[in-house]
């Protein structure tokens, strides 16, 4: 739940930023203000219960919301056809900008390769990353990135589902699959919308 605390301090920059699926605020801080702006921070936070959290529960958090890690679920040999994030391309524009060309085709024909999340049907496993994707018995991919789910509360993980025709949505949705997770194939349901929340309505409240 997002909770707003006041503080008193005027050398403190906000900006309005979403990492995990809810509200946030990123804040900018003068090096010789920061011990004070935290230790005001952890006393205005108590009346909410304010609580720390590291970089695996922000990891999980983003997963559980669909929101790509650069360098693991997308480097540069990736398109934005290819790991869901073609509404972003504006082929509206006017002028010309770097993979025009292959993103209209990919537009047109569709993507061998498509980055789908999945849930394990097993609560007792766990995912981390690598681990091979099974699509109706044949090896399709890997996982790119997982964590444990704690507010699905069972493992998440993503990762590209790949074929030589084209991966479509009704491909993904017509497929039975398994996560090979240390030698085990752990049956898992596959989605191509965000786990949490997948119409945005908290971040747009």
């Amino acid at each position: 739940m997002v909770r707003e605390i006041e503080l008193d301090y005027a050398c403190v920059r906000v900006a309005r930023i979403i990492y995990v699926g809810e509200l946030g605020w990123e804040l900018y801080i003068p090096t010789e203000f920061a011990a004070g702006v935290y230790h005001a921070i952890e006393q205005a936070g108590k009346a909410v219960e304010l609580a720390h959290c590291g970089y695996h529960a922000l990891n999980s958090l983003r997963i559980e919301k669909g929101y790509r890690h650069w360098g693991h679920d997308i480097a540069d040999e990736d398109t934005p056809m290819e790991v869901g994030l073609g509404f972003a391309v504006k082929f509206s524009k006017e002028t010309h900008f770097s993979g025009r060309e292959q993103l209209s085709r990919q537009k047109e024909s569709g993507v061998q390769k498509r980055l789908v999340t999945f849930v394990l049907e097993n609560a007792n496993k766990l995912l981390y990353h690598n681990e091979p994707i099974c699509r109706n018995g044949e090896i399709v991919g890997y996982i790119t990135s997982g964590m444990f789910g704690h507010t699905i509360g069972t493992a998440i993980g993503m990762g590209y589902v790949n074929c030589e025709d084209v991966v479509s949505a009704d491909y993904v949705s017509a497929g039975n699959y398994e996560l090979e997770v240390a030698g085990e194939r752990v049956p898992a349901r596959a989605s191509l919308r965000p786990l949490y929340v997948p119409k945005n309505v908290r971040i747009k409240s």
